[in-house]
């Protein structure tokens, strides 16, 4: 399966779920429409979205698309109306915001143990790796915060 292949289904899947939650609308609550818009949609472009990382713009859009779709459907906001501001009111953050917290999630819990240990065992802490600069070997400690990937 190619990375378009993989967000044209979820856009797909997450509009024809906005589908059925629009026909019953009327006959939920706020709380209740939430829910259902989390479970039902949120969940499913936040699903594995740390793959998705370096995707290019187009597909990205594609998957903001859904996002901005969910906004006026909760605020029962006419389709005329400007939605920028709906998002926010969400708490929902655009794609690649959600792709790079996800990732800084995931190295986080690699490096306090709390993943998997096929995930945790090849990371290392730049200040756990030795480094050379003019022939003088030093150790990374002075360097930013990163992560290397052991090869």
């Amino acid at each position: 399966m190619t990375m378009r292949t993989h967000v044209t289904a979820v856009v797909t899947a997450c509009f024809a779920a906005l589908h059925q939650i629009r026909s019953m609308q009327r006959s939920l609550s706020r709380h209740a429409l939430l829910t259902l818009v989390r479970a039902l949609i949120v969940s499913k472009v936040d699903y594995c979205n740390s793959v998705l990382a370096g995707i290019y713009g187009q597909l990205q859009d594609q998957l903001q698309s859904v996002l901005n779709a969910v906004a006026p459907l909760v605020f029962s906001a006419r389709w005329s109306e400007r939605i920028t501001p709906l998002p926010r009111e969400l708490h929902s953050s655009r794609v690649p915001e959600r792709v790079t917290f996800r990732l800084y999630v995931l190295a986080y819990r690699c490096l306090h143990g709390t993943a998997p240990m096929y995930l945790a065992g090849g990371l290392l802490r730049t200040s756990d790796v030795y480094t050379v600069v003019d022939n003088v070997p030093s150790r990374a400690e002075d360097c930013t915060f990163s992560i290397v990937v052991r090869q």
